[in-house]
């Protein structure tokens, strides 16, 4: 097994004189939830069809599992999860119902019943479909996607909707499928989100990545930078961005007494994405992965 589930260089795809992904390039690691993230528009989702092998590919070198999606098979694709924005109608079919016809899909499926487990639908599994809330009907969708032991699970959008003790109930679900060994790819609108489940993120602006990393280090040191805001003795509103803002503070008290309206804020990873949506849109972010030295990607056996 290579140590990367997905291997990304230079993928562009255009619709006729449109270019809705823009030579970006990436990695995900074997074991780690990464999470996707960018505005309505950004690319998002035309990358991830193209990592599920659902739409082709203008140009670059893309790996998923080791194979080029656009010529993965039918073995290749019992090793994926997919987990979509909405799903199908099936309402007249129970939860045990679906899972059983699933998992007859799959040369290696999981058991029916430590899947209803794992989802927390024990007392719903003789329930139809249509019957269940929004929350449970997730937690079915998830269900789907894992019953054949996906190695690599795509998650679009997983938690739209959910009230705040349902969300948490369903990260909880998503660290148990990671600490079990599942590579996750997740896109999300939520920023509390990606920071309580992502390893690394990226960040898509414009059909380029205008950040990569891990979570609570994406957008560099200097995104992170504490400011320091306070009203001076004119009634003009001023700001400091300070690595010590300690110190600064201390300096303007030294000065000028106590400010008015005196904060400090430290920035949030919702603060940093926004930061880089807004320089996405004034200016085309460069991709920081192109132009790098490494191999082109090969097929594996």
């Amino acid at each position: 097994m290579t140590e990367n589930v997905i291997e990304v260089r230079g993928l562009r795809k255009e619709y006729g004189g449109f270019t809705a992904v823009d030579g970006i390039s990436f990695d995900i690691r074997r074991g780690e939830t990464f999470a996707l993230l960018g505005p309505n528009g950004a690319g998002k989702s035309t990358t991830i069809e193209i990592l599920e092998g659902y739409r082709h590919r203008t140009s670059g070198d893309v790996r998923v599992l080791g194979i080029d999606p656009q010529r993965g098979g039918l073995d290749w694709k019992a090793r994926l999860g997919i987990v979509l924005q909405s799903t199908g109608e099936a309402g007249s079919f129970t939860v045990r119902e679906l899972l059983v016809e699933f998992a007859g899909y799959y040369p290696n499926p999981r058991d029916v019943d430590e899947v209803i487990a794992a989802v927390g639908l024990e007392q719903k599994q003789r329930v139809r479909a249509g019957k269940l809330s929004g929350g449970q009907q997730r937690r079915l969708d998830v269900a789907l996607g894992i019953i054949g032991r996906p190695e690599l699970l795509f998650l679009d959008e997983p938690t739209t909707g959910f009230d705040p003790e349902a969300r948490r109930q369903f990260w909880q679900l998503i660290r148990s499928l990671k600490a079990s060994g599942t590579s996750i790819l997740l896109t999300t609108h939520y920023l509390d989100e990606a920071a309580q489940l992502g390893d690394r993120a990226a960040v898509i602006v414009g059909g380029r990545i205008a950040a990569i990393g891990a979570v609570d280090e994406i957008g560099g040191p200097e995104a992170r930078t504490p400011v320091v805001r306070w009203t001076d003795a004119t009634g003009t509103r001023r700001e400091e961005r300070t690595p010590a803002p300690g110190a600064f503070v201390a300096d303007l008290q030294r000065l000028s007494g106590e400010p008015d309206g005196l904060e400090v804020v430290r920035p949030t990873l919702e603060d940093i994405y926004l930061d880089l949506i807004r320089a996405g849109d004034d200016a085309t972010a460069p991709d920081p992965t192109a132009g790098d030295d490494r191999t082109p990607l090969k097929e594996s056996a």
